[in-house]
């Protein structure tokens, strides 16, 4: 046996040279934690408004510069650091915008190369007090394990708000959900109604699940990654502007004061808690793994023997018809369509432990 383990070791390891197998960032929400994970929502949520306020410091303190330059400049320019004033004029005007503050936001969040962002990196390596706060699926029970360039950079699981989902949704909903907020912006700039923007970036993330952030790469369509990132696109919009998510209407975070930004809230927990949801969960609103070589088969009989006693155990109260209802109302995003892709070859709790 240990030697068979050697062979196989040295054949993944040989794989994981293979263009495109390691770049790939991917969760496993099948495989439950052997302990109840604490719920980090709260110290999540003070770790981001720390950086909301460092991006607020940045564009107020070149605000301040740039007031600095009209008053003490001169129309040429002449003072060092200084433009004329029309050009001092026209970077203030985008300082003071809402593109300007999601841009340092996101330089403060998502910022990295893909799929790596500060926020995702922070959530795999900070020390929360809430314990057990991470729960990463080992080498050999990974549903991954014919995959070692997933398997090998699987994200560990968390809970926020009650919701466990992988860390790669934080990286989502930061990263990508910024190149939705873009997407969305040029789109209205470009006379799109507000649903045609969005409708256009979302399109954006099915192309990307289907090609470098999916299939292509992992085999994986994730309809939770598309989740995540409609996920940060309401956050991104919510920095400056009223979003509603169901029935609720969430005030801006930020607003403009005197000419510059300051928080318009001092309620913490309407910052991330009303976009986190059972959406991000990947057993619960499942992916479309590719057939290659068996690997779907291969999952589903991985869920069957490794998880099913687990959830069972965990949960004594669940059916097959809560599972599905449940999943069922995760196609939406409170209402809202954020590019839900349905197959029937979904490998989910209810179809596999529940036949």
């Amino acid at each position: 046996m240990k030697a068979h383990r050697t062979i196989l070791v040295l054949l993944l390891s040989a794989l994981l040279l293979l263009p495109g197998t390691a770049s790939a960032f991917e969760t496993d929400q099948y495989d439950l934690p052997p302990k109840p994970l604490a719920d980090i929502g709260s110290e999540v949520t003070d770790h981001v408004a720390l950086k909301l306020g460092v991006a607020v410091d940045k564009v107020n303190s070149e605000i301040f510069a740039h007031q600095k330059c009209l008053t003490e400049g001169t129309e040429g320019g002449d003072r060092r650091g200084c433009s004329s004033r029309v050009d001092e004029l026209q970077k203030l005007n985008y300082l003071r915008s809402e593109d300007a503050i999601a841009r340092a936001v996101f330089a403060q969040l998502g910022s990295g190369v893909p799929p790596f962002t500060s926020m995702g990196s922070w959530m795999d390596s900070h020390r929360f007090v809430s314990q057990p706060a991470r729960y990463r699926t080992s080498y050999w029970k990974s549903i991954f394990i014919l995959n070692p360039g997933i398997t090998l950079t699987i994200s560990p699981t968390v809970d926020l708000y009650g919701s466990e989902f992988g860390t790669d949704k934080v990286a989502h909903l930061f990263q990508q959900g910024y190149t939705y907020y873009k997407i969305y912006r040029h789109a209205l700039a470009d006379n799109a109604t507000p649903a045609e923007a969005t409708a256009a970036a979302v399109r954006w993330g099915q192309k990307s699940e289907r090609t470098f952030y999916g299939t292509l790469i992992a085999g994986v369509y994730s309809n939770g990654d598309l989740a995540a990132n409609y996920a940060g696109l309401k956050f991104y919009q919510g920095l400056t502007q009223p979003i509603v998510i169901g029935s609720v209407t969430r005030p801006a975070v930020l607003e403009l004061s005197g000419g510059t930004w300051r928080f318009s809230e001092k309620r913490k927990d309407l910052l991330l808690k009303p976009i986190i949801s059972d959406h991000l969960n990947e057993a619960l609103n499942p992916s479309i793994f590719v057939k290659l070589l068996g690997w779907r088969s291969f999952i589903r009989r991985s869920v069957r023997r490794r998880s099913c006693n687990q959830w069972r155990a965990r949960y004594p109260q669940l059916t097959k018809s809560g599972l599905e209802e449940r999943s069922h109302a995760l196609r939406l995003w409170f209402d809202e369509d954020y590019g839900f892709t349905d197959s029937d070859e979904f490998v989910t709790i209810a179809n596999t432990c529940f036949e």
